[in-house]
């Protein structure tokens, strides 16, 4: 393999980063191996509001959101080669390699929902231990072309808190909700990458039990039609944050937003602009979808 190398020096020790020239047939290299970037993290809002975003454009008079943002250097270490050291209910974050999909295309949502949909549910009850039932809410597909409805997002955060996970219940099965409350639910996004493997806005992540509860801020998020929460994070020292270098298309990310048994609790995550990369390189399109797990 040919590769340019450079070395990292980390608060965990000497770590190698390069960048691997054999990983893409446009020749495009894969950085890979720890970096270090800067990451979007939550500042409150100066007059102290309560913090929201609007999810569509913002009503006329009202900012699209109210709170302040603080970048912050961060190192990110590289999960690949190791995979099988993380799982839900520990770092509430899993890797999943060599999933098949019959769905190439990703551009129309009602056959995602027919094709991709029934693989995804299948994939949580088959790597998802204890789940017995799966209800997919939505998904979003992001790209990088400046003109595409939804892009890459780059702040930390969460995108269900315990309030608004217990909303999506009642929201989606308001008949049965009482008793699916009382029982574990979890939300879980399943993300990949549609064009990898990824050079650009890789996605990070920090193990749940590295992140203090008084680090994770409820944002009212509002919906046209109503109004949910997600949660905003302050950097605070200590959090371990991770990134799986190169993600192809067949490999997934498991990301628990929460968990009503604490186990995993929450995984805080970003995109974020890898110093490695360059400008010409292809930019990530991906797509996330949502579940309900229970069980």
């Amino acid at each position: 393999m040919s590769s340019t190398t450079t070395t990292t020096q980390q608060s965990q020790g000497i770590f190698k980063s390069f960048l691997d020239t054999s990983a893409r047939s446009d020749s495009v290299p894969v950085p890979r191996g720890p970096t270090t970037a800067s990451l979007t993290f939550y500042a409150p809002p100066k007059d102290g509001a309560s913090p929201f975003n609007y999810v569509e454009k913002a009503p006329e008079g009202e900012p699209q959101k109210n709170y302040e943002e603080l970048p912050h250097e961060q190192n990110i270490n590289d999960i690949r080669g190791r995979e099988s050291q993380f799982e839900l209910n520990t770092h509430a974050f899993a890797a999943i390699q060599n999933i098949s999909s019959e769905e190439k295309d990703f551009n129309d949502d009602a056959h995602i929902k027919s094709v991709y949909y029934p693989e995804v549910e299948k994939l949580l009850l088959d790597h998802v231990p204890g789940a017995n039932r799966i209800l997919l809410f939505d998904h979003t597909i992001r790209r990088s072309d400046p003109n595409a409805h939804r892009a890459p997002v780059t702040r930390c955060h969460i995108d269900q808190t315990a309030k608004s996970a217990a909303q999506r219940v009642e929201y989606h099965l308001p008949d049965e909700a009482e008793t699916l409350l009382k029982g574990r639910y979890r939300i879980i996004n399943v993300w990949r990458p549609l064009n990898g493997p990824v050079v650009a806005s890789p996605l990070a992540f920090a193990a749940s039990s590295s992140v203090p509860d008084h680090a994770v801020v409820p944002v009212e998020h509002r919906y046209p039609h109503r109004t949910g929460e997600t949660a905003g994070i302050k950097a605070t020292e200590g959090q371990e944050w991770y990134y799986w270098s190169g993600m192809t298309n067949d490999e997934r990310l498991f990301l628990q937003c929460f968990d009503s048994q604490g186990k995993g609790a929450r995984v805080p995550h970003t995109a974020f602009a890898d110093p490695r990369t360059q400008p010409e390189w292809p930019g990530r399109d991906s797509i996330e979808v949502r579940a309900l797990v229970f069980g």
